[in-house]
């Protein structure tokens, strides 16, 4: 778990992401335990890293969040408010953004469509792929802004299909900007993306925290580019938060060590 990224500065401005917190989550299906008494707290405007070997239940966690699986214990709660049983859009109006570990944009939509339709949206107006605004309406100049500030904005009018990995990824973030979220999923954000893209995500994302005041929850793979993002980090182990603590302190966990290498402790412990 070596960190080769250098660890984020303080945040420069308010912090103005919502605080997310998960109390006593579960997930049942059929006779197999999914999740089990996930306990999360998030502060607002934080950075979280969510790791765990395969199966641990991350992306499955997300879902749950996310209201695409509905958890058979437990509460999410957003902003102080329990979304529990929410829809997704409604989560969506509440300030919750996701991005999946397969990219999720529109192919046959250009760079600057893609990102458009978000900002319409987030202005008031409908999804229509028939609105046809003009180059200097509203939601235009917005997601032009959000487009040149992960770096896409020389590759308006390509077509978002034919972007290379690296730049759909910058895309998907550019769409959240344009959500105008305040707590956002990132699901794996770095799979598939050519390593010379991985620092300009990683400043994409750092900005989304630092400039934007987003909170952020991030499943990541490259643990060394992981752990030179955030500020704390979430073990899971077979559905559950094993550990939760900074970064230095997580490496140095012996029941973190032991769930990576297999030993068997920490799913005695995490029982």
């Amino acid at each position: 778990m070596s960190t080769s990224v250098p660890p984020a500065p303080a945040a420069e401005t308010a912090r103005r992401g919502s605080p997310l917190k998960i109390d006593g989550l579960g997930l049942q299906i059929g006779g197999a335990t999914i999740l089990k008494d996930v306990v999360l707290d998030v502060a607002a405007g934080s950075l979280v890293g969510v790791i765990g070997p395969n199966g641990a239940g991350k992306t499955t966690l997300f879902n749950v969040i996310s209201g695409l699986v509905k958890p058979t214990a437990g509460r999410v709660v957003l902003d102080d408010r329990d979304i529990t049983t929410a829809s997704v859009p409604a989560r969506a109006r509440a300030g919750l953004g996701r991005t999946f570990q397969t990219s999720s944009i529109f192919p046959k939509l250009s760079v600057l469509e893609n990102v458009r339709l978000a900002a319409q949206v987030a202005l008031g107006g409908s999804g229509s792929l028939l609105h046809f605004p003009r180059r200097t309406d509203a939601a235009t100049e917005a997601a032009v802004a959000k487009l040149e500030a992960v770096g896409l904005g020389h590759k308006l009018d390509a077509l978002a299909g034919d972007v290379s990995h690296g730049d759909k990824r910058k895309l998907e973030i550019a769409v959240l900007l344009a959500t105008e979220a305040s707590i956002v999923l990132l699901d794996e954000p770095m799979a598939g993306v050519a390593s010379g893209d991985v620092p300009g995500l990683v400043e994409n994302i750092r900005d989304m925290q630092r400039e934007k005041g987003c909170t952020l929850l991030m499943v990541e793979h490259h643990i060394d580019v992981l752990m030179g993002l955030v500020e704390k980090v979430a073990v899971m182990y077979f559905g559950r938060i094993i550990a939760y603590d900074t970064p230095q302190r997580i490496m140095e966990n012996p029941l973190v060590q032991s769930a990576y290498l297999g030993t068997g402790s920490a799913g005695t412990e995490a029982a």
